[in-house]
């Protein structure tokens, strides 16, 4: 099972976690992390062999490939939603420059390629409650459609020159370890920081905006448990529903409040991000991934919320 694993992008929300999550499955000198910005490439060489790279800048992406010879690039390079919105131009060219990159640097130095999709690759005219895992998809963002485009590129790749493409449409998601960098899902990791440091809450989104969520620890172990999969087993390859629980802005915080007595909330809706998350599903329908590559999710809401609290109690305290 040992493979050496290059994370480009590695310094945002996922990739900050993932990175030791690899270490643990195949070993510390196995993973690299690439990072764009100097001063968390900085923060990252604690963790791992970094690199300093721009994803975009392809001579420079192919001599880092060139001289670690992976065995997957996993590329988190994103604009996120709500961000991608304000510069849809820039979002679109990082997003697809990125993926473009890499797609191509697997076809060039044989090597799978794994790229993270979204529930914001869905529509409003997609099913909302049991999302299909093949259905309409029809984005309003620029987000979303970068999403799309990068599915079926990663699928063009795979049919067309061979690369081990593979991907799974995430949830929001939810850490204490690493906040969130400008989606619609951030209000769900933002109310806890709130309601631990005994302030109000103001949401962004109206209290009956359901959403798919995942607690990290869920969302690491689907990427290597995909990469790990049998490929003659994968009907479908990019990109997997994956799902573990859905709730609204007022359910997760009548979960908080049962444990924060006096905890409060009041909405300030943003249009932008209500619209958005209007478009994207209410809950997924994951079977194909749970029959094709096995898998479960562990967490749910009440033992994510406990767990959230626990640790992000020990991260404040430990701060002051």
């Amino acid at each position: 099972m040992s493979k050496t694993i290059l994370v480009v992008g590695a310094g945002g929300q996922i990739g900050t976690e993932l990175i030791p999550h690899l270490q643990k499955t195949y070993g510390d000198d196995r993973i690299i992390a690439a990072e764009l910005r100097p001063e968390v490439c900085d923060k990252l060489t604690h963790m791992a062999r970094t690199e300093c790279l721009n994803a975009l800048d392809k001579e420079a992406y192919a001599a880092l490939v060139a001289k670690y010879r992976p065995d997957w690039i996993f590329n988190l390079v994103a604009v996120l939603s709500a961000t991608g919105e304000k510069n849809p131009q820039a979002a679109w060219s990082i997003n697809m420059g990125a993926l473009f990159n890499s797609l191509e640097l697997g076809r060039e130095f044989r090597c799978g390629v794994f790229t993270p999709s979204s529930i914001g690759a869905f529509g409003k005219n997609t099913p909302a409650n049991g999302t299909p895992q093949d259905t309409v998809m029809r984005p309003n963002t620029i987000y979303g459609i970068c999403k799309v485009t990068g599915e079926l590129l990663s699928d063009y790749y795979h049919t067309h020159f061979g690369v081990d493409t593979r991907s799974v449409r995430f949830p929001g998601i939810i850490s204490y370890k690493t906040l969130p960098g400008g989606g619609t899902t951030d209000y769900a990791v933002e109310i806890f920081y709130a309601a631990v440091k005994g302030e109000p809450y103001v949401c962004p989104l109206p209290q009956t905006a359901y959403m798919d969520m995942m607690y990290m620890p869920d969302a690491l172990e689907a990427c290597t448990k995909l990469i790990e999969a049998d490929p003659a087993r994968l009907e479908h390859r990019n990109s997997f529903n994956i799902a573990s629980m859905s709730f609204n802005p007022n359910e997760i915080y009548e979960a908080i409040r049962r444990r924060i007595a006096g905890f409060q909330m009041t909405y300030r809706v943003d249009p932008v991000k209500a619209a958005i998350a209007d478009s994207w599903p209410n809950y997924m329908d994951d079977s194909c991934a749970r029959r094709e590559w096995g898998w479960q999710p562990e967490w749910d809401l009440d033992a994510m919320v406990d767990d959230m609290l626990l640790h992000l109690r020990e991260k404040i305290l430990f701060r002051e």
